[in-house]
């Protein structure tokens, strides 16, 4: 007889690891895990599951968890919508430690409890109260917290969503979050997203209809509500060493009626004004290692006869007319937009902004010689994860985590400029265009939307 103590069936596996039976029958069935027919059911031991997980580096999805140390920090600090983990990455190598997490993607959260596994977990950041939060950090009772910071959910504010803004669930969670603020009361508190945040319509004081940029009058009449003064810009990653042209809003509050200054460029497109040239491609690159195994989806032939037409640094455009038409389809029609870029990157010149849609990144952007897309090895670089750094979860879920990740050298600067706040060092505001659009600091836009909102008031 079968000694079955120390067996499993197919249905234990999966409920120990997180995944359907469907995932462990097919284990089975790719020899990836031993396993037995024993009746009508697959079992295997409890050693063989160990060897599998040994084997192939499995991280099982944690559970929540309160943070596995003791040590309180000089500066407490709490991380929110955190997913891979750029902007804490970058937070940190500025000087500020979160003590806590929350993020309710399960690949996002697995490569959480891989990297930083002693770091206090939560999910659904609307399941918590502000007591769970600091219970969850271990926050002593009656230790201020300092920094909060996290990048909301940007479908709902994106201009390449539907734009719902608060009427979606994702919209919904930045009020959640800035409600906890209200509670907690940290000195500072960080707000990550789109540039589509400026202009994201929604109805606004009295106003019936919509008004763009209603959805950032909201969030900054709750901060100010709430005891906060508020600073904010548009920002591109690239002033601040990042190999990349990426803009992000950034909000920065501080209670009390003191702003917090612009953060500080490190370099400029060519060099000027004593600042270091734009990085490039290359130099994103050159920090790869030449061993490195790459990890890609591989392009369609039907895609692939276009991109061998394309040189380094030629997109859609540079294909023949008819060509453009062809390759394009639909999205032709519509002036190229929402598709990506469909181009081959430029060694010589920063990477284009990741695509929006980070569903898709390996389809849009083409490695400068090679015929195939980046590989989420060379996707890590031009965002400036540590080598180290495990993104779990399927090849999809990987390009998705990066993509949405906040490039490491914006974090650092939000770091340093809170630091340097605390320690009361101010910026000198010089009029320095942090990026191609216009008013998108908080006096040039909050003066554009009074006169915007006078306007339509005028005319109702």
């Amino acid at each position: 007889m079968i000694d079955t103590k120390n067996l499993l069936t197919a249905g234990e596996v999966a409920r120990k690891l997180k995944v359907t039976v469907q995932s462990v029958r097919l284990l089975i069935k790719n020899g990836q895990l031993n396993a037995e027919r024993v009746g009508n059911q697959w079992l295997t031991s409890i050693d063989d599951l160990r060897e599998y997980i040994d084997k192939y580096d499995v991280v099982i999805e944690p559970d929540d968890h309160e943070r596995l140390t003791e040590e309180i920090p000089d500066i407490v600090a709490l991380s929110f919508f955190s997913g891979a983990m750029g902007l804490d990455i970058g937070m940190k190598n500025g000087g500020i430690d979160a003590l806590l997490a929350c993020e309710v993607n399960k690949a996002c959260r697995m490569t959480i409890a891989k990297n930083n596994p002693d770091i206090g977990l939560i999910g659904d950041i609307t399941k918590f109260s502000a007591k769970e939060i600091l219970e969850t950090a271990k926050i002593p009772e009656g230790r201020k917290v300092d920094v909060i910071f996290g990048g909301p959910p940007c479908q709902a504010f994106s201009t390449a969503g539907n734009r719902k803004a608060f009427d979606d669930e994702r919209g919904n969670v930045i009020l959640k979050y800035i409600n906890l603020v209200s509670e907690i009361k940290p000195t500072y508190v960080v707000i990550e997203n789109v540039r589509g945040l400026l202009s994201t319509p929604f109805a606004y004081a009295d106003m019936q209809e919509p008004v763009k940029g209603g959805a950032m009058m909201i969030i900054l009449d709750r901060l100010k509500e709430i005891g906060y003064t508020v600073s904010f810009n548009l920002y591109n990653a690239a002033y601040f060493g990042a190999p990349q042209i990426r803009e992000r809003i950034v909000i920065i509050g501080k209670l009390g009626d003191q702003k917090v200054s612009y953060l500080q460029p490190t370099h400029s497109e060519k060099g000027a004004d004593g600042l270091q040239p734009w990085r490039t491609l290359r130099d994103a690159f050159d920090k790869l290692p030449q061993t490195v195994e790459h990890h890609y989806i591989e392009f369609p032939e039907k895609r692939l006869k276009y991109y061998r037409l394309l040189k380094e640094g030629q997109y859609w455009k540079d294909l023949p007319l008819d060509l453009q038409k062809e390759a394009m389809g639909k999205s032709f029609y519509l002036g190229g937009g929402k598709t990506g870029f469909f181009r081959r990157l430029s060694y010589s010149k920063p990477s284009p902004t990741l695509v929006t849609n980070p569903t898709m990144p390996a389809t849009d952007l083409a490695h400068p010689t090679e015929d195939r897309p980046l590989s989420v090895e060379e996707y890590k670089c031009i965002q400036e994860f540590p080598e180290e750094w495990k993104v779990c979860g399927s090849i999809t879920d990987q390009y998705k985590q990066i993509g949405n990740a906040v490039p490491i050298k914006l974090g650092e600067a939000i770091a340093r400029t809170i630091i340097d706040d605390m320690n009361g060092k101010k910026y000198e505001n010089t009029g320095f265009l942090y990026s191609r659009y216009k008013n998108t600091d908080e006096i040039s836009w909050i003066k554009f939307m009074e006169k915007e909102i006078e306007k339509m008031k005028t005319k109702s």
